[in-house]
């Protein structure tokens, strides 16, 4: 009898979760069971014990059911909650006082609580909501005959709501070196800026840009640039994002020689960001500016950085960022390259 007792608790154990598990099936007759994650556009996202995160056509559904409630928009734009089930070609949604019934088909979208609370935070989000980023720290010393020391350190971010973005960049390299007693800088750079995208529809946007910079190396004391243009969004997906701009700008640029120059330029360029994993991605950004004012003269700035997480809040990067400009001042070099590597810090906010 004990035997028997344990036997039917361990078939119990073993069947409680698939029992009280969502439940799809398909017209092929397939039948998956897990969590209901949502229903966006065309897809239905169902997360699986074995298999993870599964899509599938919202189409190819002929029936479904949940143990627990989720929000439910039906074809009028009202949103109701509750356990969900089919009954022919409706759905029911479990209301209180009395369920709620719509065609299948005509269902606008479906949600579970965390991806519902995700949607309520893009409605009307404030200016300090939504912001992700990170920030880089990378540092090298020698000690010995030759005494050196070098110094990096990058922050972006950027705010992402259904209607526009924000990003905003900072970077930096400070190197000294002592030798017999002689020290000198050798590299002293800052580079920083922000970007607003705006939607016009869901694949073309309009864009603005402003960006500062200082080489020490460069006798560049300052080049100030503002200037727009628009975009079109190329691939939007969850695994790769990549979007063209081009538009014009104006530069001006003050140089310890007492040079100044102030000049109209064109812009275009393009920004990638690739998904390899859930741990690993690579993030790109090309602009490239020929000189109007001074034709035949251009700049550009190329930007790559790929990343791997360690933990949540922590990854480890390698990053290069160049600077090019056709007509540097006399005795200068015209192109710059800043390698680095080290811990990169997460945030979400």
């Amino acid at each position: 009898m004990y035997v028997r007792y344990r036997i039917l608790l361990s078939m119990c154990l073993f069947l409680a979760p698939v029992l009280s598990a969502d439940q799809v099936v398909l017209k092929n007759g397939d039948t998956i069971t897990g969590s209901i994650v949502k229903k966006d556009g065309a897809k239905l996202t169902l997360k699986s014990e074995f298999l993870g995160e599964v899509s599938m056509p919202w189409s190819a559904v002929k029936s479904l059911k949940s143990d627990g409630p989720l929000t439910v928009v039906l074809p009028t734009g009202e949103s109701v909650s509750g356990k969900i089930s089919t009954s022919g070609d409706n759905l029911e949604v479990a209301t209180a006082p009395a369920p709620k019934s719509a065609p299948l088909l005509g269902i606008t979208a479906v949600r579970n609580a965390a991806e519902q609370h995700a949607f309520e935070r893009l409605q009307h989000p404030g200016l300090l909501e939504l912001w992700t980023g990170s920030y880089d720290l990378g540092l090298a010393l020698a000690r010995g005959n030759a005494r050196t020391d070098t110094f990096t350190n990058a922050f972006n971010a950027s705010r992402v709501t259904r209607k526009d973005k924000i990003t905003v960049s900072f970077s930096q390299i400070f190197a000294s070196a002592r030798v017999n007693n002689v020290s000198s800088t050798t590299a002293n750079a800052l580079r920083g800026g922000w970007t607003y995208n705006r939607d016009l529809t869901p694949k073309f946007f309009v864009a603005t840009l402003n960006t500062y910079e200082h080489d020490q190396f460069q006798n560049l004391s300052l080049r100030f640039v503002a200037g727009g243009g628009f975009g079109v969004n190329a691939v939007k997906t969850d695994k790769a994002n990549l979007s063209f701009t081009g538009g014009g700008d104006y530069e001006r640029e003050n140089f310890t020689t007492n040079l100044s120059r102030n000049s109209g330029e064109a812009n275009f360029g393009d920004d990638f960001v690739y998904k390899f994993s859930a741990a690993t991605s690579v993030t790109q950004a090309f602009r490239f500016y020929p000189n109007l004012t001074y034709t035949g003269e251009y700049r550009s700035n190329f930007d790559l950085s790929g990343a791997t997480a360690i933990k949540k809040w922590l990854a480890w990067h390698l990053t290069a960022s160049d600077r090019f400009i056709s007509n540097p001042v006399f005795g200068r070099q015209r192109n710059d390259l800043i390698l680095s590597t080290g811990f990169r810090l997460t945030f979400a906010k």
